[in-house]
């Protein structure tokens, strides 16, 4: 697909009106894997914005068979984001992230623990060459995100203390982020997170549905894209599933 991570990401939610991102985060052996996530793809195309595996599928599938995948995720007008949240040194962190970006993912989600230099520099300058994207971790959706996203750490600058998600998403803005994941669980967390971003780094929220985060409220409080997972892949009818979640999405969209 022609253009960069965020450019491919707007023409899509612009041609469907969907701020839906599937989390395609189906369970299950390597053998008809491909065919169950092509299956329920070609029933939500038309509404979401784009895709996200994550190691659920990618593991049991093997690079070349995820690539394959990619290629029908693209094949949609859709871009592919891989869900690996990588923290590790820079060289593993580089290396790993070439491996998705060969594999054809447009963006990956890295874990802003590790810091810049020696942590995430690499992976950064490695998606501005290509022109891929990279989403930070700032507020998780699960309980124990406050056990590290939320603890209070000190100002390096000598402002005092402030929560580590704060500092999080200041460092999306000033590495120039593709993104930032806050919790749909969390809507205040949204709400904070947005007043530091602004316009300039959207929010993508994961943790509707299933995990108890709500459409409205996320939308409400600041969120640019939801990812929605379980409550979309397990409903009887994922279609159906993915059009109303688009269209309450859309509606708190008007509210907001």
């Amino acid at each position: 697909m022609a253009g960069t991570f965020s450019q491919l990401l707007r023409k899509s939610t612009n041609e469907r009106c969907s701020r839906i991102v599937l989390a395609l985060d189906v369970v299950g052996g390597a053998g008809r894997l491909v065919d169950r996530c092509i299956r329920i793809l070609e029933q939500t195309a038309q509404h979401i914005c784009a895709v996200k595996l994550n190691r659920h599928v990618v593991l049991p599938l093997g690079l070349e068979k995820t690539a394959t995948l990619v290629d029908e995720i693209h094949g949609l007008g859709l871009p592919a984001i891989m869900d690996c949240k990588l923290n590790d040194i820079g060289n593993t962190n580089q290396v790993i992230a070439k491996y998705y970006f060969d594999a054809g993912f447009d963006a990956l989600t890295a874990n802003p623990f590790v810091g810049w230099e020696g942590g995430l520099k690499p992976v950064f300058e490695l998606a501005r060459r290509l022109g891929r994207g990279v989403l930070l971790l700032v507020y998780m959706s699960h309980p124990g995100a406050s056990e590290g996203y939320g603890q209070k750490v000190l100002d390096e600058r000598g402002g005092g203390a402030k929560p580590q998600y704060l500092v999080f998403a200041e460092k999306a803005l000033k590495w120039r982020a593709d993104g930032a994941i806050v919790g749909a669980t969390y809507p205040e967390k949204i709400e904070e997170v947005k007043r530091v971003l602004g316009s300039e780094v959207p929010i993508f929220s994961p943790g509707v549905g299933v995990q108890g985060g709500r459409v409205e409220h996320a939308i409400r409080a600041g969120a640019s894209y939801l990812v929605v997972g379980r409550s979309i892949i397990t409903a009887e009818s994922p279609r159906s599933a993915a059009e109303e979640l688009k269209e309450r999405a859309n509606r708190a969209l008007k509210e907001r």
